[in-house]
């Protein structure tokens, strides 16, 4: 099998020259199991394409060019070859991820550097064209007043229902330290530590100097959007590492209309989401690295319904990068950069709760990405500048030992090579 890999360029301190193939197994072999070979560029590009995603029907891939502040595309010109698909279009500070729509229409750029949550129109051929910003998000954790959420609803497990006008819905004003304490009240010692204290004082704002979206330290609280997810029924998930936020909107011909949004424990850093086929959206923290389970109630409006840390053994300086699901979406696996563990938590009862199982290890310095594929765990190592192969134990879902590894560029993302749609 064949992969892409995003990476860092030189602009962003990494070794990669734009857009690498790497060969696992076999090169026409179902499974990823066999030797890792790193085989050179399918496309020179600078700006770090820190990540890559497939349009769903055509043979064109999207780059968040997260030093240039860009996305790309390019269409494929070979079995391992790729071409510029027009020009680059300009989203906004660093993003660092890309979502497609299931219809190809449009695709959503997650900036970590400014927050900005931007659509892109994309023509019949995939090429992307005019771009829409949604609304910036608003901290719901800073002393801003009573104006900071207007007419905003917090539910009694941290959601926040921001209405049919999105953020700028204007009404009556809530006291979210008085709504606060008494949902804490009425979710009872299960569920109290959930609900944000917004009573409480703010934390002293870190003195060290945002680098980069891997090493999350701020003077101040700033929104950095990280990804965004396509949910079922034309829903738009994405969260804001910064303002510790899950965002939820509806995706229409007409743009995106604000839903409501999940309000996570201040610092907890939301970071990566993987939906679970029970109807349930997983959602790990970088900084506090806990994983988080939302669902919608009745009335689709998405509340926190639990959440665990990753495990005893993650180390106070640890983050979490990626998170995915085992093939048959009984274990999540989460990467942990620091102490370079992966996370293993197994599925419980409905879909709702998740349990730690182990933490194993990665085989690489900074586990920044990695995916299943059948019976093998591919792990991108980011500092340490390769990918490792991890077996899979299918009756435990923790992964065993490094089967293989090969050096690769400062590898960021890893996305399956499928065949031509031509």
């Amino acid at each position: 099998m064949r992969f892409l890999l995003g990476g860092y360029t030189a602009d962003m301190g990494g070794t990669a020259e734009g857009i690498g193939v790497l060969r696992a197994g076999e090169a026409d072999a179902a499974s990823a199991g066999g030797p890792l070979a790193y085989e050179g560029d399918a496309a020179t590009a600078g700006g770090s394409p820190s990540w890559l995603t497939w349009h769903p029907s055509r043979d064109v891939v999207y780059a968040a060019l997260e030093g240039d502040g860009t996305v790309q595309a390019f269409r494929r010109t070979g079995t391992m070859s790729l071409a510029r698909l027009g020009g680059p279009v300009a989203v906004g500070e660093a993003p660092c991820h890309i979502a497609v729509a299931p219809d190809g229409g449009s695709l959503i750029a997650s900036c970590w550097g400014d927050g900005r949550v931007v659509r892109v129109r994309l023509d019949a051929d995939g090429r992307p064209g005019p771009t829409a910003a949604a609304a910036g998000a608003r901290d719901p954790h800073a002393e801003e007043g009573p104006d900071a959420w207007g007419a905003a609803a917090i539910g009694s497990t941290g959601a926040v229902d921001l209405g049919a006008r999105g953020e700028e819905s204007d009404g009556r004003l809530l006291d979210l330290a008085a709504a606060a304490r008494a949902l804490r009240e009425a979710a009872g010692d299960e569920f109290a530590h959930l609900v944000p204290e917004y009573d409480s004082p703010p934390a002293p704002a870190e003195s060290t100097p945002v680098a980069a979206p891997d090493e999350e330290a701020s003077v101040a609280r700033a929104s950095h959007a990280h990804q965004t997810v396509y949910l079922p029924g034309g829903v738009v998930a994405a969260t804001d590492m910064g303002f510790d936020l899950v965002r939820f909107w509806r995706a229409g011909d007409g743009g995106m209309r604000a839903l409501s949004a999940v309000v996570l424990p201040r610092g907890s850093g939301p970071r990566h989401m993987v939906w679970h086929p029970s109807g349930h959206l997983y959602v790990v923290t970088e900084l506090s690295r806990e994983l988080f389970v939302l669902a919608p109630d009745a009335a689709g409006l998405w509340r926190i319904v639990s959440g665990t840390p990753l495990g005893a053994g993650t180390l106070a300086g640890d983050t979490a990068a990626e998170v995915c699901l085992s093939r048959d979406a009984e274990f999540v696996y989460a990467g942990v950069r620091g102490s370079n563990t992966l996370a293993v938590l197994r599925v419980r009862g409905d879909g709702s709760e998740v349990a730690p199982v182990a933490l194993a290890e990665a085989g690489v310095d900074g586990p920044r990405h990695h995916l299943v594929v059948r019976d093998t765990l591919l792990v991108a190592g980011q500092h340490s500048g390769e990918v490792a192969a991890l077996t899979l134990d299918i009756r435990t879902g923790v992964p065993g030992g490094v089967r293989a590894r090969t050096a690769a560029p400062s590898p960021t993302c890893i996305l399956p090579l499928r065949s031509s749609r031509a």
